[in-house]
């Protein structure tokens, strides 16, 4: 007998996202503004410039390990609320209410605030604002991309592919007018420091915000209900849009080295600038192309936040986890419309109180239990479920979930002894959802 993959949960939200919507979703969530700036922050660890490509490469192929075994599941069930729904189908309602409250609590909130931040810092370039202006300006940001998503989840995938589009092709631009046009040198990244030793602590401290820029792949999973024929288009986005980042930061990365040696990246935080100054095609206008190209990606990636994580309410509330209100689907725009508003209030609310330009890097390393028990969920569910519809099963199993797996209990535990009080922060904070469960589960459920 075979076991239906929706489960009984029924999918509310009309499916209108085709293939390369979805794709889109993914790549512009994913290429936010951590590819302009986390590079410098990583020459700071490692310092041989064939180690700091490796980290890359090594981030990349953790990314594609995660995104080949959770397209299982998201096939499976192609649901809204993603990695909420596939712990909820795994291991139960608790896992999974600490994860949707981790991650718009916490995560997503602090992310949208975060990027909505540099967003409106970057504009600042162009027209000058006060730190308070800069403020009001990343939150108006929020307000106008939540009306968009409200009104109707097209025109949120048009944007995004649109802007998704954009600074694809910006990145693109920068790598070929890089090694077409730009004053560096291939010696850059074959170049070896006789006195560097990099242990494997070093490596795995380095893959934390490597891992915040590639974090994202998984976002589009939370609309998942809403992707026409997911059967086929869930798989296929989750490993098309991972493939391409993948791509696109290596090469990116390999461009910033051949235009600023590690040696000087420590000093300029703002690497993606200071690689174009040294295009002389941009002249003058270098550090202005870079400027405009990171707000296209952060705009594109508040929007795709904006998109994906109301829908983690709208699971929670849909399976009896959170308040029934958050639920609503509206009427006219068929749209989560309480869940998008709760949203976009709680990221406000962080934009206005504090710069949340470093939070974002801060909770990342809070995803990654969630992920890692998703993934965990695949060979649960291939144990407990072993005649349920697979329309599309993990390349490579078991050894690719496996290696994500081992990469991530391995990442979290070297931060708990590099950074016990951070890490400890973080989990704690996320860690208050857990009596806040039981007393959903005592008071709130009843009502």
């Amino acid at each position: 007998m075979t076991t239906p993959a929706t489960s009984v949960h029924e999918e509310r939200l009309p499916r209108t996202l085709g293939l390369w919507s979805a794709v889109a979703i993914l790549v512009g969530i994913t290429i936010g503004s951590g590819i302009f700036r986390v590079p410098a922050q990583i020459a700071e660890t490692i310092t041989s410039p064939g180690v700091f490509l490796s980290v890359w490469v090594l981030g990349g192929l953790i990314t594609l390990t995660g995104a080949l075994s959770i397209a299982e599941l998201a096939a499976m069930y192609p649901r809204s609320g993603g990695v909420l729904s596939y712990l909820h189908e795994a291991w139960g309602s608790f896992p999974a209410f600490v994860a949707g409250w981790a991650e718009l609590t916490v995560i997503r909130a602090s992310a949208v605030g975060g990027i909505s931040t540099i967003f409106a810092e970057y504009l600042s370039y162009f027209i000058e604002m006060t730190p308070m202006q800069v403020r009001y300006t990343a939150a108006g940001t929020i307000v106008a991309v939540g009306l968009l998503n409200y009104l109707g989840v097209k025109y949120g995938a048009l944007l995004m592919n649109v802007t998704t589009i954009l600074k694809y092709g910006a990145l693109a631009g920068i790598v070929l007018f890089a090694f077409g046009n730009g004053d560096g040198a291939m010696t850059n990244l074959t170049a070896v420091d006789p006195v560097a030793v990099i242990g494997l602590s070093a490596i795995f401290t380095a893959l934390v915000p490597v891992m915040w820029t590639f974090d994202g792949w998984s976002n589009l999973a939370a609309v998942g209900g809403e992707v026409k024929d997911p059967d086929t288009n869930l798989p296929r986005a989750l490993i098309y849009g991972t493939v391409s980042i993948v791509v696109i930061y290596l090469l990116i990365n390999a461009a910033y080295l051949y235009l600023v040696p590690i040696g000087e990246m420590p000093g300029v935080p703002l690497v993606a600038a200071a690689a174009a100054e040294r295009i002389p095609l941009f002249g003058t206008l270098g550090a202005s192309i870079v400027s405009g190209i990171v707000m296209l990606s952060c705009f594109g990636a508040t929007n795709g936040s904006i998109m994906t994580g109301p829908r983690i309410w709208f699971a929670m509330a849909d399976r009896g986890l959170f308040f029934p209100i958050l639920g609503r689907v509206s009427p006219r725009f068929k749209t989560p419309s309480v869940a998008i508003w709760a949203a976009t209030a709680v990221s406000i609310l962080y934009v206005l109180q504090n710069d949340f330009g470093a939070l974002a890097d801060k909770f990342v390393l809070g995803s990654w239990p969630f992920y890692a028990l998703a993934v965990a969920g695949v060979f649960k569910l291939r144990a407990s479920r072993p005649d349920a519809r697979r329309p599309y099963r993990t390349l490579g199993y078991p050894i690719t979930p496996l290696i994500f797996l081992v990469a991530s209990v391995a990442m979290m535990g070297n931060a708990m002894i590099t950074d016990p009080k951070g890490t400890g922060i973080t989990f704690a904070i996320i860690g208050v959802g857990i009596p806040v469960y039981f007393l959903w589960n005592r008071f709130g459920k009843q009502k």
